[in-house]
């Protein structure tokens, strides 16, 4: 069984929209795009960093990049036989399942990078990756600085915090007692914590009138670990996520026991790839690699 698994923020980069133009087919989605949001993505998507990573304009950029991704490799033929996200990649994987359209996925997250901005002014919310530490101990560290949570399990060995600015700091100092290295991310405010419950509530309103189809694919969600088909259950699971924690290698875990033997990386960068190669280092590829396969001539029998 194959996965596909599409990235989240802090993927972004200056100049990604240069590369991701040079698909065949991307004009027609950064000019959807540009009617859909009335931004023009090509220049935002090659702006610079400090522009690109403000929440409401990161999201967009990389829901754009990794759907022009996924559109390449189903041209290609390569087809999933699961589907998953890493934070704001669930939306693009619930695109990609046909759950609802390009368009209506780009609209909401923009939506949500804006009421995420909203909730925590861009500067005041922070996260910090810990490497080397398991769970239980960054739980332990963590437990007695007010205004700080984990907010992704993204490998056994790689836990994310995330907070105010100055519980970040407070957690992060205490950390590198007990970790190999904590690292500052590039993101502009504190993704899946509690201190976001009023994006949560905005993004309820925007999707109470919206109706999620079933998935092509089953998607295994964030905040479960677990596959699922019923629209119902993937609206309340996306919302889930916002002010709660993605369980990030539980879900390859889960994958993996469905029995997918291969995963690739459908979007900008290699973060997933990464992540996924330190419990799988077989498994894991970007969809560059597979494309570039795809694009070799079959070799003549004479």
């Amino acid at each position: 069984m194959l996965a596909f698994v599409f990235p989240g923020q802090g993927s972004q980069y200056s100049g990604m929209g240069r590369e991701f133009m040079s698909y065949p087919r991307a004009r027609y989605f950064f000019e959807r795009a540009k009617e859909v949001l009335g931004i023009d993505m090509y220049q935002l998507m090659n702006a610079e960093e400090e522009i690109l990573k403000i929440t409401e304009n990161a999201q967009p950029a990389i829901y754009l990049a990794s759907y022009i991704a996924f559109d390449e490799l189903i041209r290609y033929g390569v087809v999933p036989n699961v589907v998953a996200g890493h934070s704001l990649g669930e939306y693009t994987a619930l695109a990609a399942a046909d759950v609802y359209d390009f368009e209506l996925g780009l609209y909401l997250v923009r939506k949500r990078g804006e009421y995420i901005s909203q909730a925590v002014p861009p500067g005041l919310g922070g996260m910090a990756a810990v490497i080397g530490a398991d769970a239980s101990k960054v739980e332990e560290a963590i437990a007695d600085i007010e205004g700080v949570w984990i907010a992704n399990y993204n490998a056994p060995d790689q836990i994310v915090i995330s907070g105010s600015v100055e519980a970040v700091r407070k957690a992060s100092e205490k950390l590198r007692t007990v970790a190999k290295r904590v690292i500052e991310l590039k993101v502009s405010g504190p993704f899946h914590t509690p201190l976001l419950e009023s994006a949560r509530e905005k993004m309820a309103k925007e999707l109470r009138g919206v109706k999620f189809r079933r998935p092509r694919w089953p998607i295994v969600m964030n905040s479960t670990a677990r596959e699922t088909t019923d629209p119902e259950e993937i609206k309340e699971n996306i919302l889930a996520q916002i002010s709660g924690p993605v369980k990030w290698y539980q879900s390859i875990e889960r994958m993996v026991s469905m029995g997918v033997h291969s995963f690739v990386e459908v979007g900008p960068q290699k973060v997933l790839t990464n992540l996924i190669k330190k419990t799988k280092p077989e498994a894991s590829r970007h969809f560059s690699e597979i494309l570039e396969e795809e694009k070799k001539p079959i070799p003549q029998v004479v």
